[in-house]
Formats: C-alpha cells, structure tokens, sequence
C-alpha cells in the first residue's frame, strides 16, 4: 500500500513514513465507529498499523466493514455498544482489559444530534443528548484511564467536539449544551490527567454531508459550503490528519487544547 496519497502538504513520502510509524500496533479505541468521522479515524490509524477496537450500536455496520477488508480482521476488534447504558459500557471496558490491557488513545467520538425548538424537547430527549454526548466520555474517560495508569501507558485521548459548542443555534441547544460541557471536561481532564502522562484534547470537525444520518440534499449543503471561508465541506483526511498528530509524539506538549478543523466557520463570518 502506498503511502503517496496521505502526504502532509510540504512533506516528502519518507518523512511522512516516519511520522506514522509511530502508531504501528498503538491500541486505539474509537466510539461511534460505524459513522462517517469514526470510520474515517479508523482507516487513519488502520493504514499505519494501529491495532483498533471500533463500537457503535451498529455493530453489523462494523462487522460488514471487516469483512470487507476496510480494516484489519485480525488485529481488529468491534464490540456493540448503548453508550446510554452502563452495564454496555462496562461491557467494553472489560473486552478492552481482556484483549490489551489497556489502550493507548482513546476517542470519543459518538454523538447524538437531534433538532428540535427548545420549548418541544422533552426530557428523555434531552437525557439522550446528554447521555451519550457528555456521560458516555466521563465514564469512559474515568474507566480507560484507570486502565493507562495501572498499566503506566502515557497515552492520548481525544474528544469529537462541534462548532456548536462555541455557536448555538436555533432548535440546536441541547446538542450545543452537551457539547460546550464536553469542551469543558477535555481541559478538566486534561489538567487532573496530566502529572499521569496521559493527554486530552479537544478537535472540532468541519461539516461534512455524509455525517448525518439522513441524506441531505444539495440545496443545504450549497449553503453550507457557502457559510464555510475555505469553501468547502471537510473531506477524509481533514480531521483524521488532526487527530493523528494530536494523538502522536509531535503534539507531547499538548494537553487540554480544543483546536477546529472546519475551514474557518468558527472563526467569523464569510466575507467573500
């Protein structure tokens, strides 16, 4: 497999080579897997031999996917898992301990995004978002910690946050809310996890089409493209690219940073 078409801009193949083979049998668990920005990590890391544990509720999602190749067979592992539900959780917690021990990088990515006006949400809605989007990564935060530090892995953690978290929108709060908490708990993770070695950062990705569950058509995703100063949607490469360096020895003085990966869209209107 060539390495040519995962270059950094302004890099040559051999130190890009280098650069990745640091995660070459790095265990690295990701959640929400079975979505477009989950898969996408996962083939990151799978194309420089990192060993995964993929999990969503669409576990036959992720089965068809190994089966098919996209990732490892063998050195891939997929557990269904109800992020809502503890004993799910616990679930994967023990898998993981079974299997590795304890993971290397830990990402957080699943998440829930229901639109409704703030006045017509009710409450098991609401427990929903809150649930997955900012319960889900305490726990697991807390759990696979425990397990770095028993097993001294100075590892790295990233939380999938949003643009939300910094601009709300109308019938978009309870997601906005979940995800501003979540900001919040990467740095405060980050500070009480730092003196163990283990790092967490925070990365917002960029819109792109395929990462709703329901199509959408082209109108919406022309104004999307126009609202984003880079004029464009976020591709394959865009996040992942940033969560492997945040993820390697390069970002090992990184800890608690929330950094966007979105053209531009959180930064200011478009001007053009």
């Amino acid at each position: 497999m060539t390495m040519e078409a995962n270059l950094i801009p302004g890099t040559s193949s051999a130190e890009t080579t280098d650069y990745y083979s640091e995660f070459r049998d790095k265990k690295v668990l990701i959640t929400g897997a079975a979505g477009v920005l989950g898969g996408w990590m996962a083939d990151a890391f799978a194309r420089h031999g990192a060993r995964l544990v993929l999990c969503d509720r669409r576990v036959d999602a992720l089965a068809d996917a190994v089966s098919k190749g996209r990732w490892p067979n063998g050195t891939t592992l997929i557990h269904q898992t109800e992020l809502r539900d503890q004993s799910s959780m616990d679930s994967l917690v023990a898998m993981v301990q079974a299997q590795w021990g304890a993971p290397d990088i830990l990402i957080n990515n699943a998440g829930v995004y229901p639109h409704a006006p703030l006045l017509d949400v009710e409450l098991d809605d609401w427990k929903a978002i809150i649930d997955v989007n900012l319960t889900a990564p305490f726990y697991l935060i807390k759990r696979m910690a425990r397990l770095m530090i028993s097993r001294g892995v100075a590892g790295a953690m990233v939380n999938i946050l949003s643009g939300a978290s910094v601009m709300v929108s109308p019938t978009g709060v309870p997601y906005s809310v979940s995800k501003a908490a979540l900001a919040m708990l990467t740095r405060g993770a980050a500070l009480e996890l730092a003196g163990t070695g283990i790092r967490v950062n925070g990365l917002s990705p960029g819109f792109a089409p395929g990462s709703e569950v329901s199509a959408l058509d082209d109108d919406y995703v022309a104004s999307m493209v126009r609202s984003i100063p880079l004029g464009r949607t976020s591709g394959p490469m865009d996040s992942p690219e940033a969560v492997l360096f945040l993820c390697s020895s390069r970002a090992s003085f990184m800890t608690g940073a929330l950094i966007a990966v979105d053209g531009g869209k959180t930064a200011g209107p478009v001007t053009r």
